[in-house]
């Protein structure tokens, strides 16, 4: 894979060795930036990014939550540095990074510092490996907690709220699990380390209520695909024991996109394969990406050509 030649930083393009953070800014220190994965799929008209209407949207909001009150750039703004990225770097489909992070602030306050927004994009394909799609993955119900709302913004895509993600990520595979599925202070299932959670039975999709989780946008388009289908679509809390009994569980988010739980704490999920309604919506998400789907024009935002005036 091509490395990117290009990153955007503050208002234009620079050489990707400029894509730094400065070492003594919260940002770095103290996580407090955030952030938005968004994907560019190659269709037969060219390049176009997945829902960058919802991506671009909740990145401000994240950053609203988060206390900035002077926001660096604008929706327009950033859509135009993801476009512009994308086709500095000539990638035809690839991963997309917008960050909006704190620049200073040593002393532990918004005011003190400077927002800054940044862009990168890379080649990505498979996030949990070139086999999870085809034969689902193995997970554990993680000994880390989903972080409680009110010691962090769950509701923003902040980067520090990534470390728990991390530490259970990193504690499962070690155990020799894919993937690790976090619980909610209540008790019950909130998502995994980056991905929402849904889980089939008796032929009804059930998925995790709003309040406890992030909002994922790969998640919406699943609900919203699944309905047009003709399934139903239940939001409401889910056990630990209610995913072992499940026909099927599956995952899914903008790296991970749709992928099936084969077995969660060595109990064999289902057929032990990514069932008919996982199969299903994989195909229906496939078809919507790479621009073949009813959806796909209103989810579908095709990369214009670069403008040099961009590249500084």
């Amino acid at each position: 894979m091509a490395p990117a030649r290009y990153v955007w930083i503050d208002d234009s393009l620079r050489p990707a060795s400029e894509g730094v953070v400065p070492f003594l800014s919260a940002g770095m220190q103290y996580g407090f930036s955030v952030f938005e994965g968004i994907r560019c799929y190659l269709t037969s008209t060219g390049p176009a990014v997945f829902r960058i209407g919802e991506h671009v949207e909740r990145l401000l909001d994240s950053a609203r939550i988060i206390g900035f009150r002077e926001l660096p750039v604008t929706a327009d703004q950033v859509r135009l540095a993801i476009h512009q990225t994308i086709a500095a770097n000539a990638f035809s489909a690839c991963y997309i990074r917008p960050m909006i992070y704190l620049d200073g602030a040593m002393s532990l306050t918004v005011e003190a510092g400077q927002p800054r927004f940044v862009v990168a994009v890379w080649e990505w394909n498979a996030f949990l490996g070139a086999e999870a799609r085809e034969r689902g993955i193995r997970a554990n119900v993680s000994s880390f907690t989903r972080l409680h709302p009110n010691i962090t913004m769950t509701k923003a895509k902040v980067s520090g709220n990534y470390v728990s993600s991390i530490l259970a990520k990193t504690e499962s595979q070690r155990a020799g699990f894919d993937e690790a599925i976090m619980l909610g202070p209540d008790g019950y299932v909130a998502e995994c380390t980056g991905e929402n959670l849904f889980t089939v039975r008796d032929e009804i999709i059930y998925t995790t209520p709003r309040a406890g989780i992030l909002e994922g946008i790969t998640r919406d388009t699943l609900i919203t695909m699944a309905v047009d289908l003709g399934c139903t679509v239940v939001e409401e809390p889910i056990s630990r024991d209610q995913l072992y009994i499940a026909d099927e569980v599956f995952v899914c988010g903008t790296a991970a996109e749709v992928v099936g739980l084969r077995e969660i704490d060595f109990r064999v999920i289902g057929d032990g394969k990514a069932g008919p309604v996982t199969r299903a919506l994989q195909f229906e998400f496939d078809k919507v990406v790479s621009g073949r789907h009813p959806r796909s024009a209103q989810w579908l935002a095709p990369v214009p050509a670069l403008n040099a005036a961009a590249v500084r």
